[in-house]
């Protein structure tokens, strides 16, 4: 990989890995969200939980651990472990070699809202009820630090170049690949390992719940999740890791790697009015920025892939954003109904799904809209898997804390 000397380079994306609730694998999750299948069900044994109203979540399934050396566990809680099998798949994806891997000119982005919460678990039992810290083992700490999936993913891949790892809640994995694509942008590295990871746990949903955000739909699980429905009660929080290599274009086209596509544009701005409540016009501002950046406007973007996690406040702001920006006719869908709100990890999880889908010019509908609220119509909501022309596409994200993201793709390359 020859590394250039000019800056304002351009940034596609050469490589993707996912874990997610479907299971292990990029095929996997594609191959469930084209059948419209959904991986959220009812965990029972939340039950035990005092306070906790939402039993329901789309955890990762069981797989084996010993996918990666016990070396390599032991300083990793579950999303550290999924964040580096989706970064080795991503890497593999790209036919990046080991001697580029290690030459300082590829850093890591990966995000998560918090280190495992499992292992916050297992360290304060200890440390509260017994007040002591006797039997903690070391690695407890490595696994529950805020940047443990970016630290271990660089660990086990031996990348030396910048790593980072961004905090946001909902938006880690969308700021995570925005901050790839600035530092690539800017000529400081040659590619980026960028994404982000997530793991189930009652703590987390419990967060939700708290704020009257969680579903309790329990008896109908696949169901439960319902972006910009009359009738959604909440977010269903799930688990996983998405990760995507990105590269600066003159070394992808000089490797002849693969193009899913080129990252034109991000926006991320702050909304300081409320820590909670979303807000139309900073959701407005991040999709106009990215847009600006770009070099686009309205009639020029094909299809918009929603944060849209099935809460009233939530959906109800980002349609009246995307309609003020877009107008009433751009196709709009969400994946939270299949794989359930995955937070950190959702903005690269889903940007994977966006990617086939321009390369299969299909939309995937949100699932579980039957009847939308008519507070959401200003806005096409695809409701059916429908043929489409998709050249260039917004990807939303959100979160807690005031942040809001915009990603403008596109999946053709000019000279």
């Amino acid at each position: 990989m020859e590394k250039c000397a000019t800056v304002n380079k351009r940034v596609v994306i050469t490589g993707r890995g996912a874990v997610s609730p479907f299971g292990l694998g990029v095929p996997t999750l594609l191959e469930n969200l084209w059948q419209g299948c959904s991986a959220i069900r009812s965990i029972p044994e939340w039950q035990d939980v005092a306070g906790l109203g939402s039993h329901l979540a789309a955890p990762v399934p069981d797989f084996d651990l010993k996918i990666l050396p016990r070396i390599q566990r032991r300083t990793m809680g579950k999303m550290a472990m999924f964040a580096t099998i989706a970064s080795q798949e991503a890497v593999a994806d790209s036919g990046i070699d080991k001697e580029c891997l290690s030459s300082g000119d590829i850093g890591v982005a990966i995000g998560s809202t918090t280190g495992s919460p499992a292992a916050y678990e297992t360290f304060y039992l200890q440390y509260l009820v017994n007040s002591s810290l006797q039997g903690i083992k070391s690695g407890e700490f490595f696994k529950s630090m805020g940047h443990s999936c970016a630290a271990n993913v660089s660990l086990t891949l031996g990348i030396k170049g910048e790593q980072w790892g961004p905090a946001s809640a909902c938006t880690s994995s969308s700021q995570a690949i925005g901050l790839g694509y600035i530092l690539i942008k800017a000529g400081r590295q040659q590619a980026m390992l960028c994404g982000g990871a997530e793991e189930t746990h009652p703590s987390v949903t419990g967060v939700f719940d708290l704020l009257g955000a969680a579903s309790r739909r329990h008896q109908e699980p696949e169901s439960s999740c319902r972006p910009f429905a009359k009738d959604r009660d909440g977010v269903v929080c799930g688990g996983g890791s998405g990760v995507l290599v990105l590269e600066e274009l003159a070394s992808a086209q000089a490797r002849g790697a693969k193009i899913y596509g080129e990252i034109v544009g991000f926006g991320n701005v702050t909304d300081s009015g409320h820590i909670a409540n979303p807000d139309t016009h900073s959701m407005q501002r991040a999709m106009s920025r990215a847009m600006s950046e770009a070099g686009i406007i309205a009639a020029d973007i094909d299809y918009v892939n929603a944060h849209a996690t099935g809460t009233e406040l939530g959906d109800i702001a980002e349609a009246r954003a995307i309609a003020s920006v877009l107008g009433p006719l751009i196709p709009v869908s969400s994946f939270k109904g299949h794989l359930g709100h995955t937070l950190g990890a959702s903005g690269a999880l889903e940007i994977i799904a966006v990617l086939e889908m321009m390369q299969r010019q299909e939309i995937i509908p949100t699932r579980n809209l039957s009847l939308a609220d008519p507070r959401c119509n200003g806005i096409s909501l695809i409701r059916e898997k429908s043929s489409a022309f998709l050249k260039t596409i917004l990807k939303n994200n959100f979160a807690l804390g005031g942040v809001n993201t915009s990603l403008a793709i596109r999946n053709d390359i000019y000279p």
